[in-house]
């Protein structure tokens, strides 16, 4: 248990509190068990959540000022361990700070600020972070802790803003918030203990990963938008922050559901035809592709995948899936379609060390790190930027080193498309062949990120290519970069049988931008 005052010291130097608020009617200070925390926050409204060991009174006194002035009453739930309050703060006006101050009886938190978002039609920056992953390591209990006050909150306010409203919009986590759902102490000594002195002024968003288990205790801690399917409101949901819509699901087994994906369809139909969303950041726990822990791969994440691809090209808004589950970093991209595939751990669970299990490597993934860390987002009208920012392993730690980045934008300006230099049309060739394009060009000067190659019998439809190759200017696997040093503009092509070929390729930008493709080239192998 810990008082409520010394929590909220950490972190941001705290105003000088007032004097405590004392209710004539109550006067024994009550024990805080989870330290005020706020949860959808909206332009015009915010919820603030707390726990304490008893008394049922739930008040908020608000306002733009730290001498607040307003005051809203809420509900307590009793539980088996404790009380749990919440109140939703309304009236709000928006791209706004405002003070808060949550009272239970003779206790009452000390004020601190957080900042209402933008409107949508403000066209401002933000940025967000998303994490997973952060239960406890018997052997670094404390990594949590550190991933906020040593690494979260120092980067984004040493990066963007001096104060951390300002700093950073949301944080986003991708489910495995503690060891064990069911055992309360992992959630007030683990995850909010550790979380504290960032939740107390930044909204959290999570969504349920399995080492919940289904325990009750995540919907009775977290007050998430209840727009989800009916029966399951806050289990899969949405919101807007600015110009993007972001989506938390469910990926669990026995909730990967019919509806569930219904739920998706029509919220994604919706915001194809919706002028304010420029981009799609959906959230959940386990990944479709994993190069460290293929063994925790989820058939669902892909209906899911699949889906935000065809969203993508068909409405021209790039997406982002962000999941968790494999303890360590990874990044990649749909070869087809303006959609970034990040997994954001780990926060705290033991990392998913190379050599550790079985691994793979996937076209899909080209960076993939065994090493704790979060990633940042930042959100400007018609880009996005995602960096990871690592903390490095027990051994080789890192001071908030950014050790991957990629950039998406909006109305992309493609690479110039390609030409073939060798074999060239009506050409013969009596050996291994080499396909040669010509070298890159880009008309806003951005590096050549990938190539597809194809060769096909059908030069005039490229149906069913016996090459359907797609090569990525990088590729990190088992810490090396197995692509260094690799010429984008020419690949070897083994085992053509003799006969008429036609061979073709695209060129890709580090921005995800693909050219139009090449002529094809008609070429003899003899």
């Amino acid at each position: 248990m810990i008082a409520l005052l010394a929590l909220l010291a950490c972190g941001e130097p705290a105003p000088v509190p007032p004097p405590p608020v004392v209710d004539p009617g109550d006067t024994d200070p009550h024990v805080v068990l989870v330290a005020p925390y706020l949860q959808t926050v909206t332009p015009t409204s915010a919820w603030v959540c707390w726990e304490t060991a008893d008394g049922e009174e739930t008040l908020v006194r608000f306002g733009p000022t730290e001498a607040l002035g307003g005051i809203v009453a809420g509900t307590a739930a009793v539980g088996g361990h404790g009380v749990q309050h919440e109140a939703q703060l309304e009236g709000l006006l928006p791209d706004t700070s405002y003070w808060y101050s949550a009272r239970t009886g003779a206790t009452a938190s000390t004020p601190v600020r957080f900042r209402t978002p933008p409107l949508a039609s403000s066209s401002k920056p933000f940025q967000l972070v998303a994490v997973s992953d952060m239960q406890r390591d018997d052997a670094y209990p404390d990594k949590w802790a550190q991933v906020v006050e040593q690494g979260i909150i120092p980067y984004v306010t040493g990066y963007y803003a001096a104060e951390l409203p300002e700093a950073l919009g949301l944080l986003l986590v991708a489910g495995d918030l503690v060891d064990n759902g069911w055992n309360y102490e992992d959630w007030t000594g683990d995850f909010f203990s550790g979380a504290a002195p960032l939740a107390r002024q930044v909204p959290l968003y999570p969504v349920l990963g399995n080492h919940e288990g289904g325990s009750p205790a995540f919907f009775q801690y977290f007050h998430l938008p209840e727009n989800g399917t009916p029966g399951h409101e806050d289990q899969w949901w949405s919101t807007d922050y600015v110009n993007v819509r972001i989506l938390g699901l469910d990926s669990n087994t026995g909730s990967n559901l019919p509806e569930q994906l219904e739920w998706f369809d029509r919220v994604l139909a919706d915001t194809c035809t919706d002028d304010t969303i420029e981009f799609v950041l959906a959230e959940l726990h386990h990944p479709y592709l994993s190069e460290l822990w293929p063994n925790g791969e989820t058939a669902f994440t892909g209906d899911i995948v699949a889906r935000l691809e065809a969203f993508s090209t068909a409405c021209g808004k790039p997406s982002i899936h962000f999941f968790g589950h494999t303890h360590g970093y990874s990044r990649g991209q749909s070869r087809d379609h303006a959609h970034v595939w990040v997994d954001v751990a780990s926060a705290g669970g033991a990392l998913d060390r190379w050599g550790s299990s079985g691994q793979a490597e996937y076209d899909n993934l080209t960076v993939s790190q065994d090493e704790y860390g979060f990633v940042v987002v930042e959100v400007e009208p018609g880009a996005f930027t995602v960096r990871r920012i690592s903390m490095g392993t027990p051994e080789a730690p890192r001071d908030n080193e950014v050790t991957d980045e990629i950039t998406v934008r909006v109305d992309a300006i493609a690479p110039g498309t390609p030409t073939a230099a060798s074999p060239t049309a009506g050409a013969t060739v009596d050996a291994a062949v080499t396909l040669q394009a010509s070298p890159f060009t880009h008309p806003s000067g951005g590096a050549h990120g990938a190539t597809h190659w194809q060769v096909s019998a059908d030069c005039d439809t490229f149906a069913d290519p016996v090459v359907d190759r797609w090569e990525q200017y990088e590729n990190w696997f088992q810490g090396v970069d197995i692509r260094a040093g690799a010429d984008l503009t020419r690949t070897d092509i083994e085992g053509l049988a003799p006969g008429a070929w036609c061979w073709r390729s695209r060129y890709r930008d580090r921005g995800l931008a693909w050219s139009e493709w090449s002529e094809a080239a008609r070429f003899e192998l003899e």
